[in-house]
């Protein structure tokens, strides 16, 4: 596959219409071979991914754009050989290239991701697993067409804590449930000591760009701008032309326990509230509502989430004294509910939590997050945040970035947008439907 073979497929070619090569995934692996691995970033996240990774396989090959961020790996990896254009890099060592990292900005992770699964390549791809709505489904057909191991990386999901809320709700512990409440405080300083600026508009100076820095490289699809330090690193989470803000930074960690624990799928509707919006940047604070349909016994439920510092009112079942942290999951029931801060699950009320003990043990619990993608890889059972998992759940928490940015295109009169999962648009406000898929740069269209 050329360099350039990706960028310039049709729309939709990425989902119906390309060649699988299965370089990767065709391939059968003794008990004890090593893949060869190139990892797509290689500083920022990229480091802890290629650290969970290289105690057990090889890194061959590291691709970043600033090779100043990159140095510490490109040091602890003195074999691999870098590069900072990732297509390059795949294209030079298709064959020595057993599976792929992404672990970029949001806005290069379908491109970076669609490239390696286009020629048969197994990844493992950063959350959100994508910008936009619309990427994140082709990206799952494309993933399950070629039949390579995906994982998305929110590691949680492999965690004990998500096991046992799944036993919890299994076992009826608080009854039904038919409601969801998830909070941070990001983008504060926080839960991970991290801050990028929302709510602010795009800066007028163009600073000189850092000699290790490849600019053009570092916006890729996304419109054109002259470099300034407003945007990177880290900060770029909250531009809308390159992050996914504190729902794509943080959300997909939080929902997937409850999208597991009450079995949710596509939503029906989905409604925003914010501080100020503008073209740039995501607002301060703000409240997103999804509904979500009946399954199967289980009744239709609403999901809140809030980030900026928001939280949702205290139930009476909680004691005025218990602290509910500025980053919490909760499961309200009929008969009480489920809570966490983000490091253990608790029942309420108390009298409830010291009758019933723990839920019995029913599911089979994770030999790690990295590590089942590289037992996949090799030929072993999806890995629990596979793109035919992580692929749904990210089209739902982007679809809350959505109802935000539409309020910048019409009144708020419509607040409540309806969604119909099957043909990927909103049936009652076609001016947010222009907001589930972006426009490329020039030379990255699709």
């Amino acid at each position: 596959m050329k360099r350039r073979h990706f960028l310039k497929s049709g729309t939709g070619a990425a989902a119906t219409t390309f060649s699988i090569l299965k370089a990767g995934s065709a391939r059968t692996y003794a008990a004890n071979e090593k893949l060869n691995i190139a990892s797509i970033g290689a500083g920022g996240r990229a480091s802890s991914d290629i650290g969970a990774v290289s105690p057990t396989e090889n890194i061959v090959a590291l691709a970043d754009v600033d090779w100043s961020r990159a140095a510490p790996k490109f040091r602890e990896h003195a074999d691999a050989k870098r590069f900072k254009d990732y297509r390059e890099m795949l294209e030079k060592m298709d064959s020595e290239i057993d599976a792929v990292i992404v672990a970029t900005p949001d806005h290069h992770h379908f491109h970076a991701s669609m490239t390696a699964i286009k020629m048969g390549k197994p990844v493992y791809t950063e959350k959100p697993l994508t910008h936009s709505v619309w990427e994140a489904r082709e990206l799952t057909q494309a993933a399950r067409k070629a039949g390579v191991a995906t994982q998305m990386g929110n590691q949680a999901q492999a965690d004990e804590q998500t096991r046992l809320v799944q036993e919890f709700v299994m076992d009826n512990a608080v009854g039904q449930i038919r409601e969801a409440h998830v909070w941070t405080d990001r983008p504060s300083r926080g839960l991970f000591d991290e801050y990028w600026p929302q709510g602010i508009d795009r800066p007028s100076d163009s600073p000189v760009v850092p000699k290790d820095l490849d600019w053009d490289l570092w916006l890729g699809p996304a419109p054109g701008r002259p470099y300034n330090p407003a945007y990177l690193p880290i900060k770029w989470r909250g531009w809308w032309d390159f992050g996914t803000g504190a729902l794509g930074d943080i959300a997909c960690h939080f929902f997937d326990p409850v999208f597991r624990a009450l079995k949710l799928g596509a939503p029906i509707s989905v409604e925003a509230s914010s501080t100020r919006v503008n073209p740039e940047t995501f607002p301060l604070g703000s409240k997103i509502t999804w509904h979500f349909p009946k399954r199967g016994n289980m009744e239709p439920v609403k999901l809140v989430w809030y980030d900026g510092g928001l939280r949702p009112q205290r139930p009476d079942v909680i004691k005025d004294g218990d602290q509910m942290g500025t980053n919490g999951l909760m499961l309200v029931g009929d008969d009480g509910c489920l809570m966490s801060d983000w490091q253990a699950w608790k029942l309420y009320p108390e009298q409830r939590a010291i009758e019933y003990g723990a839920p019995p043990k029913k599911l089979e619990r994770s030999p790690g997050h990295h590590a089942e993608w590289i037992k996949a890889c090799k030929g072993g059972p999806a890995a629990g945040s596979n793109f035919d998992w992580s692929g749904p759940m990210t089209e739902a928490v982007l679809l809350g970035n959505v109802a935000m940015r539409s309020q910048l295109r019409e009144d708020l009169t419509k607040k409540k947008l309806l969604w119909d999962s099957e043909k990927l648009a909103f049936s009652n406000h076609e001016a947010a439907n222009e907001f589930l898929r972006r426009d490329y740069r020039k030379g990255w269209e699709v």
